[in-house]
């Protein structure tokens, strides 16, 4: 079989050229480069469902939680939907380690079989006679435990693609990570023609409705992808320039395979990545998705811009809402909360409740409403910091580390991620709802600032691997 040889690629998200130059010592068969994008793009597939088992339920978690036990409140609902982001922050750092000493398939179909059982659990939580939110609360953890193949999944792609294949890559492992998002509560609504009540499967004492059937579904597409991961995936790795590497605890191993470059890893670089990627994610936690480290850098002062123009100005105040609400049907979240508090939102049914700012906060008095065409302006420019933001970090991240196993490296990287999911909506609520919009707003602008500080210490230091030994030239 002839064999090529593999230049710089620029993956698209679907379909790839086959590159013809010849310019680096070790070259690939077309067999292998093949075999190669295919396992590939596996994994996007399975960042895509493991988004969608996240979002799919999102919608429905407070009516299906309210259905199955009358004893769940609001609160409650914060730690179901908090639990999924704890699952996967313990979680990735685990799946991370095991793929660093054993194939990937091991770690990835595992955990997609416990996101499969998990999906099965929630789809009976009303079965049991009581404690049926605690089942649920249980369901939700493992969905996200199972998640934390994330890790595994971006250790893979940054230990199978060269340096200049990788930020294409990585920015199409996002985009399908967005992507599962975007369509898991597309999904869910045409399940919402099944009604409440569907059918039951009395035999197995199965419900299938508008609340389990969005979960069967992502049990059955698991299903799918864990015999994808078993047939089709194979364990590839290069290093920078592209070359395959030799890695005797894997399966396969070919004649052409090169020693891992020697090398320490610079891990103030490490440890400077985590936690601008802990900002970057706390930050979007909060709003609820040139070189590397120009875009990163860019990206964090278009969202500092972005959340100081969410500062209240102006001598126009809020509508003061004098009466309790008593509405109980659907919880205050922080990003709905933000909006009925700050803006007269006019309803013709005036039997619903009063809208405006609580008088028990009392910042409402002094504080100016925050203007519709602030609140849009900030919400695009957020929206374009974020993604290049978080694409940036990971691409970085996986450069940094270079073609030594990123497996652990990785589920930590998930795990901060993880937690800012879960520290961000505590702390907006907390400030916003004690001192206000200004504190809130003017706070995060302090952490972005802080953080774009910390990002111009270390940015000389945020360089790849080859590049830092000198074995390939920036």
């Amino acid at each position: 079989m002839a064999s090529l040889g593999v230049e710089a690629e620029q993956e698209p998200l679907l379909g790839h050229s086959i590159p013809g130059s010849r310019e680096w010592d070790i070259i690939e068969t077309e067999e292998h480069y093949k075999s190669r994008w295919r396992s590939i793009r596996i994994l996007y597939l399975t960042m895509f469902l493991s988004s969608v088992g996240f979002s799919i339920v999102l919608m429905s978690i407070w009516p299906y939680l309210q259905k199955i036990d009358q004893t769940a409140d609001a609160s409650f609902l914060g730690w179901v939907i908090a639990s999924f982001s704890l699952g996967q922050m313990v979680a990735s750092p685990i799946f991370g380690l095991w793929s660093n000493y054993r194939p990937r398939k091991e770690p990835l179909t595992v955990s997609i079989f416990i996101s499969v059982a998990a999906n099965c659990l929630y789809a009976y939580v009303q079965v049991p006679a009581s404690h049926n939110k605690y089942y649920m609360l249980v369901a939700r953890g493992l969905v996200g435990f199972g998640a934390g193949n994330v890790a595994v999944i971006r250790s893979y792609i940054a230990g199978a693609t060269s340096l200049q294949e990788r930020t294409s890559s990585m920015a199409n492992t996002s985009a399908c990570q967005a992507l599962g998002f975007i369509l898991g509560p597309v999904f869910q609504t045409c399940f919402a023609l099944i009604g409440e009540k569907g059918v039951t499967w009395d035999t197995i004492k199965l419900q299938i409705n508008m609340y389990t059937a969005p979960v069967l579904l992502g049990a059955f597409l698991g299903i799918l992808n864990i015999i994808l991961i078993l047939t089709v995936l194979r364990e590839h790795r290069v290093d920078d320039s592209g070359r395959q590497c030799k890695n005797i605890n894997f399966e396969e191993a070919s004649t052409d395979e090169v020693q891992v470059p020697q090398g320490n890893i610079d891990q103030v670089a490490v440890v400077a990545t985590n936690v601008l990627f802990f900002v970057i994610l706390f930050i979007f936690a909060l709003f609820e998705t040139v070189g590397e480290r120009a875009i990163l850098l860019g990206g964090l002062i278009v969202i500092w811009v972005g959340f100081f123009i969410l500062l209240p100005w102006g001598h126009q105040f809020p509508k003061i809402q004098w009466e309790d609400l008593h509405n109980n049907s659907i919880p205050n979240t922080t990003f709905g909360e933000i909006i009925i508090t700050l803006w007269k939102i006019p309803r013709e049914d005036h039997n619903e409740g009063p809208t405006g700012c609580p008088v028990e906060q009392a910042w409402c008095l002094y504080t100016p409403m925050i203007h519709l065409a602030q609140f849009l302006t900030s919400a695009v420019l957020i929206g374009i910091g974020y993604p290049s933001c978080n694409v940036m970090s990971y691409t970085l991240y996986s450069k940094i580390l270079g073609p030594k196993p990123q497996g652990m490296y990785m589920g930590w990287l998930t795990a901060s991620g993880s937690a800012a999911r879960i520290l961000g909506p505590v702390f907006i609520s907390q400030v916003y709802a004690a001192w206000g919009p200004r504190w809130a707003f003017s706070l995060v602008c302090g952490i972005v600032v802080l953080t774009i500080t910390l990002l111009g210490v270390v940015y000389r230091r945020l360089i790849a691997f080859s590049v830092r030994h000198g074995r390939i030239q920036e």
